[in-house]
Formats: C-alpha cells, structure tokens, sequence
C-alpha cells in the first residue's frame, strides 16, 4: 500500500533452518549462504492487509518455502537394489553414470564387490554392502576376520566411497537355519567392534535385512507383531541397533500380497490406486495402499515390543514386469503403476499414518534383471533399467523429468490363463548334468533364501559332506521343491534341474520327497 519504512515490518518469528538448496521446482525469494551450517531466516507481517487474508499468506508461504528445503533433499530416501546374479550386467563405470543421470541417492548391494564400490566414489551416492549369509559363522566367531572383512571391504574405499551401512546376513532370521540366527547378532556386533576400532562407529551403521516373515501377524497394522519365537533374538538385535542408531531393515512387497489375494481390489489397493480401503480395527485408521499398511505392521511390532526409536528402512520392494504364464500380476503396466506410484508417495511426504510426514528409506528392486536367478520367470524381470542402460519402463526417475507422468492405471485383467493345475508330481529333484557352479551356487542360494531349512547341509549337519557346491545345491533344490508343490515349474531352476525317480539319499542324509 505505498509503505516502504521498516517501521511497517516486525519480525514474527526468528526460525534455524539447515541450508538451502534451490530444488529447480522451487521459486526461492532467498538468498541463503551455504557458507554457514544454519540459516536465520526472519518472516515479517505486512501491515495494511485483512489479519486474515495475511495470516492465509503467511502460512501459505511458510508451507511453500518448507516445501522447497525438503524437496533441496528430495530424493535422499529413494533407493535401489544393485543384484548381481547376472551375466550380462554393464561395467560398474556405465553403472555409476547411470545413477548419476537419476535422482536415485541409494545404492543397496547384496555383497562388497570392489569395482562398483570403487566406481561409486565421489559420486555422493550412498552405498549399503553386505556381508553374506555365508561370511555369517566366521563373522560371529572370530573378532579378527571381521576386523579383516572391514579392512578389506571398507577401509581401501571410505570414505571418498559413501558407504552408510553394512548389513549382516540377508533374510536370516526365516531361512529355518537355528544356528545361523544364534549366530548373527555376534556377527553384527564384531562387525560393530570392527568399525569401532577403525574410528568409523556411528559413521558407518550394522544392521541385518528381514522379511515380511518375521512377523506372524501383520493384518490390521495395528496388530503387528514379531514371530514369538526369535522373540529373545530378536529383543536382543533391536537392543543392539537401538545402542548404535541403526535401522531395522525390511522387504515389503505388496506384490505377494497380492498374488495371494489375486482379487480387482487387492490390485488396487497394491498398487496406490483408487480404492475403498480397509479400515484397521484396531486403531479406525483408514489404510488407502498395502505399502503404508506393511510398513505399519512392522512399526507396531517394532513399538510393542518397546522400540519405538528404532527408524524402518524399506531394503527391498518392487513389482515384476513380466511373468510365467500361471503367475497372477507380472506385467509392465502394473509394474510401472507401482514403481511410480510409490516414488511419488514418497516424494510427498505425507508418510504412513503411524509415521507421518516423513518419508521411510525405501530401495526399490532392482536396478537390473538378474537373468541367472532361479525360480519362477518373475525373478528374472524386476530391473528398472536394460542392460545397454535403457528403461525398462518410465516411472520419472530421470533427473531430466523428475516428475513422472501419472502412471496409468491398467486394467484389471480377467482371471489370468492358468493352465490346469496337474497333480503334485513324485520323486525328487535334482541338478542336470553338465550345469556349472556357478549356476548351482545360484541355485543354492535361491532355494536357501526362500524359507526352506537349509541346516542338514551346514556344517555338521546330515548332509554337509561332502562339502561340494553339486552336493548341497540338490539337497536345497530338491527341498524347495518338495515344499513349493512339487509341480513341473517348482523344479526348473532356470532349466538346470530335472526330476527323477531314484532316490538321492545317501548314508544319513534324507532327501525329503518320493511317493506321496
């Protein structure tokens, strides 16, 4: 209104504000030095206008301004996991590249591999390595190979190399293997102790991966809980992550709900799509996606067992592109409606209804296909990006077009073309001749990591000796196969495994299986 003395001005509020960084979507009337680790930011009432109309600005503008500092670190909580059971793979330079040309800030591995932890310095990209199931045992037992793993693994490469977080063990608590899960918490806390000497604890977090199947009841959210039997190992691993501020780490995938509900409206709801939602009777929150309701299981399991400090990190999670034929789901469609339904929940940072207004941690599976995986042709097809680097489909994730076009809702297909389900096949199943082993560790790997009890082919088990690769991969082979159905498809593992009639037993190892 004319006014320009400053006497019209008086400071409403004096806020601290970390530094800005002007994300390109935002109009920034500031000028903030990134010189200085806060910024004082002063926000005046204009005299001369209705209270209320200017109380409207004010909150307008402050919502908008607090818009543009989350969005200068928009997609620090978008991740992705970087398999590696390929053959086909580009070099981890083009790799590298590729991520930088992305808003993606996270790279998951499932191992430590030199040349993508090397290829991945200096890039600001926050890098999660992993110590296998397999390195499990050694790392519990012996303080001096985990200080080795550390100094081989991290200590060449950080921290020009951003690794943020080493996970012990991927899915260990479910894969039935008692010992193992005794065996983890040590292996974590040596790692710990390992970081520590290094002067990197509390730089670099020790946390482990779950699966949904730790929970014995995620439905309503409200009344997640933890399989009462790791109770104590359980207790005792969030007690250690609590004591250091590491995350517990899990792989929700909506799309199994799914296939296990194959229904219009389960799709819907999978896939953040306009739905009735489902309201939990526990708390009357009303849950409009499966995403926000399996994270919320695990945030209540996490708060009824009194952690309510501990912070989720989403590990893993993803929708197949394409399928075998009596797999309900897989398809680009319903792929590119998840994938991009999700980043853009969480780029808007409303949260869960029980963590709100926040954005969990989430990798999303996976950067590439991993071709030499077993299993059905769903594993094969969750890479968001080809090999010669091209998408696979576009869900907005290119740093040219933040914003993805609304994905489109595909239409819910008819009950999908099942062949006519044969009855269970007998016998056993076990590897073809002539199959390498690198194929059969595949395998192995595979089968172990998806529930079966791999214990009798661990070391003093029944079927341990002999210590071969061939040897254990059958023994896993065939038990997946035996709990899977025991249909044709449950024993192809990439057309490496055939059935037969003769028993494979030998001395007191038992293979499982035979006449039913």
């Amino acid at each position: 209104h004319g006014h320009t003395t400053n006497s019209y001005f008086q400071p409403l509020e004096t806020w601290s504000l970390p530094p800005f960084v002007p994300h390109r979507s935002c109009f920034s009337p500031f000028s903030l030095s990134q010189n200085q680790p806060y910024n004082t930011v002063e926000i005046y009432i204009i005299i001369g206008v209705s209270s209320s109309a200017m109380a409207m600005l004010i909150k307008s503008s402050i919502f908008f301004f607090l818009l543009c500092l989350s969005l200068a670190n928009s997609q620090s909580f978008i991740g992705v996991n970087y398999g590696q059971v390929a053959d086909n793979l580009p070099p981890p330079t083009a790799t590298a590249k590729l991520l930088q040309s992305t808003t993606v800030e996270k790279v998951r591995l499932y191992g430590a591999d030199p040349a993508i932890i090397r290829a991945l310095a200096s890039t600001g990209v926050g890098i999660v390595i992993g110590a296998a199931n397999g390195d499990v045992a050694a790392l519990a037992s012996d303080p001096n190979f985990a200080g080795q793993w550390v100094n081989t693994n991290v200590l060449p490469y950080y921290p020009a190399s951003n690794i943020t977080v080493i996970t012990v063990g991927n899915e260990v608590m479910t894969l039935g293997d008692q010992n193992l899960v005794s065996q983890l918490l040590p292996a974590m806390q040596n790692v710990q102790n390992a970081l520590n000497a290094a002067s990197l604890g509390g730089k670099i977090k020790v946390s482990t991966v779950h699966s949904m199947a730790v929970l014995t009841q995620s439905d309503p959210p409200s009344s997640g809980c933890f399989n009462p039997a790791f109770g104590d190992t359980m207790r005792a691993l969030l007690a250690f992550q609590r004591a250091n501020g590491s995350p517990l780490m899990i792989n929700p995938y909506p799309f199994f709900a799914f296939q296990s509900d194959p229904r219009a409206e389960t799709l819907a709801f999978c896939l953040f799509q306009p739905n009735s939602g489902r309201v939990d009777s526990g708390t009357g929150i009303k849950y409009m996606n499966m995403f926000d309701a399996q994270v919320d299981a695990v945030r209540s399991a996490l708060n009824a067992m009194g952690f309510k400090d501990i912070e989720i990190v989403v590990a893993e999670t993803g929708w197949p592109y394409r399928g075998d034929p009596n797999e309900v789901g897989p398809n680009v469609d319903n792929a590119k409606a998840y994938v991009g339904n999700l980043i853009n929940h969480l780029r808007s940072m409303v949260g869960t209804p029980l963590m709100p207004r926040k954005s969990v941690d989430t990798y999303i599976f996976a950067l590439y296909d991993e071709d030499l995986k077993p299993g059905p042709g769903s594993e094969r097809a969750f890479g968001l990006f080809s090999p010669d680097l091209s998408m696979t489909y576009d869900v907005g994730l290119s740093k040219n077009g933040e914003t993805p076009v609304t994905p489109i809702t595909p239409v819910t297909p008819a009950t999908p073309t099942t062949p006519v389900t044969p009855s269970p096949t007998t016998g056993w199943c076990i590897p073809k001749v002539g199959v390498s082993d690198a194929q059969l560790q595949a395998n192995l790997d595979y089968a172990c990591g998806h529930g079966v009890d791999c214990s009798p082919i661990q070391p003093g088990g029944a079927c341990f000796e002999p210590n071969a690769v061939a040897s254990h991969a059958a023994y896993a082979m065939n038990l997946l196969y035996q709990t899977a159905g025991r249909n044709p498809w449950n024993c192809d593992f990439l057309q490496t495994a055939m059935l037969t009639s003769n028993n494979p037993s030998y001395n007191g190892c038992i293979y499982p299986g035979g006449s039913t």
